[in-house]
């Protein structure tokens, strides 16, 4: 399921906005600040944000700047500003989309349903079927199988495979699968990463040691593969 993060100080506004987004199947939280908005983002992993450009404290620009050093999930501005450099700014700090007040649901759905189905937005596989190689990983039952046989994962082990096999071939940086995996400003350290995939791969590959799927690429980070053959 899809999972949205509505920053926005009006409370009436947020709800109605929350409401439209869980008619169309989707999960939504609120926040009412950047600040709680850093909150949320340090412990889950959303697919999309919803940020008001006027908030207290930090406005949604610097929500934006903070969050784009660590990932690239979707933004969509909304404010009620119309002036030609509010768009431009919004642009210009990272945000990928700009509705000015007041919008349709209509509009605001509609929007985020087409960010976050931009190829290179994609991350995991979500709700899909995923076969790759011996493997066939269940975006919505959260399950994995290799050669038919169902593998316990835990749900942080699930995300990181969900993760490297929605993007075989692509290294992924540790911190990139950090903001993916465990929130874009979760507080562990890339080491964690590590960790994890020595699980994984105890679980899914034939050798762990010399993996032949989940691999360490040296400068990069971590990749799924899959070999020759096996495709």
């Amino acid at each position: 399921m899809k999972r949205v993060l509505i920053v926005e100080d009006e409370g009436e506004l947020a709800q109605l906005m929350r409401r439209a987004f869980e008619a169309d199947g989707m999960a939504a939280d609120i926040a009412g600040s950047a600040e709680e908005a850093y909150d949320l983002l340090t412990s889950a992993v959303f697919d999309c944000l919803m940020v008001d450009v006027n908030l207290p404290g930090d406005d949604g620009y610097a929500l934006c700047r903070n969050l784009r050093e660590r990932s690239g999930v979707p933004v969509v501005f909304a404010s009620a500003r119309i002036e030609p450099d509010a768009r431009i700014r919004a642009l210009e700090e990272g945000g990928d989309a700009y509705l000015s007040k007041p919008f349709s649901l209509r509009e605001m759905l509609a929007q985020a349903k087409a960010l976050m189905m931009r190829p290179e937005r994609k991350t995991g596989t979500d709700e899909a079927v995923l076969s790759a190689g011996p493997f066939q990983l269940d975006g919505r039952a959260k399950t994995i199988r290799k050669n038919g046989q169902l593998i316990a994962l835990s749900p942080r082990e699930f995300q990181l495979a969900s993760a490297l096999m929605g993007s075989a071939g692509q290294s992924l940086s540790r911190d990139a699968l950090l903001a993916k995996v465990w929130g874009a400003f979760a507080e562990v350290e890339p080491q964690t990463v590590s960790v994890h995939m020595s699980w994984l791969r105890a679980k899914l590959e034939d050798d762990p040691a010399h993996p032949v799927y989940f691999k360490t690429v040296r400068g990069e980070g971590y990749r799924f593969d899959l070999p020759e053959g096996n495709r």
